[in-house]
């Protein structure tokens, strides 16, 4: 008898970890883009989107904004608070360059691992300062390292944005990927209507991995326009969101 005051707070706080960490299983991409897939990033078959996370960087974002001029494509950033604030004249360069900019969250932790308060106190510091630093209200969001916890949908909810992942992505911060691997995984999982992941920065990533991302932009534009399917931002791209 004596043992249930001890259980009982372990099964409370098994119960409120299950909650807590239930949206892991987004996760899983091809679970989230069949089950749900406006948080994948599903939109118009004919189009696929495009985004870039972890910047602005000023070593990386603006060599980045240069090779999409030349492609005539226009991406979303999804940009940490963190590193806008360490840059935000890069950020605004992002704006001036006519792409679309989302929240990627202050610190590049990962919600499963974060209290409630913590992950929204994170979410609402890093879109004021992304907001503030471009002068752009963000639509989107996209947690750190893709993985969601309940606190970190709610708070997005709350805080008029919508959480998006992905549905392809290049592995591009990876010491091993280059230009040619970036290509590859995309392509691999791929589908008409998908969205895209790149990172246009290695704050998180494997020093100057963002070289092979840049390097494969020629090459993906090449194989993405043999498939008939043209590159955009989220906006363009015509997820079917909740009302």
């Amino acid at each position: 008898m004596r043992l249930a005051p001890f259980v009982a707070p372990a099964v409370v706080a098994g119960g409120v970890w299950a909650v807590h960490a239930a949206p892991v299983v987004t996760s899983i991409e091809v679970l989230r883009r069949r089950a749900l897939p406006a948080l994948a990033g599903v939109g118009r078959s004919d189009h696929v989107g495009l985004t870039f996370d972890d910047g602005p960087d000023p070593a990386s974002t603006p060599l980045v904004l240069d090779a999409l001029d030349r492609l005539g494509w226009k991406a979303t950033f999804f940009m940490l608070g963190s590193m806008t604030r360490a840059h935000p004249s890069v950020a605004r360069e992002v704006v001036a360059a006519g792409h679309e900019i989302a929240v990627h969250g202050d610190e590049h932790r990962s919600e499963l691992f974060r209290t409630p308060g913590a992950i929204a106190d994170d979410l609402s510091r890093a879109l004021d300062t992304v907001a503030g630093a471009t002068g752009v209200a963000p639509r989107w969001f996209r947690p750190p390292y893709g993985v969601l916890a309940t606190a970190g949908l709610r708070a997005a909810k709350r805080l008029g944005l919508h959480t998006v992942l992905w549905t392809a992505w290049g592995r591009d911060w990876r010491p091993q990927a280059t230009p040619d691997s970036v290509v590859e995984d995309v392509l691999a999982g791929l589908r008409p209507g998908g969205t895209i992941l790149l990172h246009d920065s290695d704050c998180t990533s494997a020093p100057e991995s963002w070289r092979s991302t840049l390097g494969a932009l020629p090459a993906l534009a090449e194989a993405l326009g043999a498939r008939g399917l043209a590159v955009g931002t989220l906006a363009e791209h015509g997820i079917a969101l909740a009302v």
